[in-house]
């Protein structure tokens, strides 16, 4: 009896395809940077809020 390979997830894909205005918005250059400066004033307000 031969022996056969086990490879995980070979039915069935549990990824899912994004669609359109996901890859769209994940290659937008002024997406990027509003989300960047977005994040970071986010991490600033609760730094300052923390240090006062």
């Amino acid at each position: 009896m031969k022996a056969t390979k086990f490879v995980p997830y070979s039915e069935v894909s549990f990824a899912t395809i994004p669609g359109p205005a996901t890859r769209f918005f994940r290659k937008f250059f002024l997406w990027q940077v509003w989300r960047f400066f977005r994040l970071n004033w986010k991490m600033m307000r609760i730094v300052v809020g923390g240090h006062s």
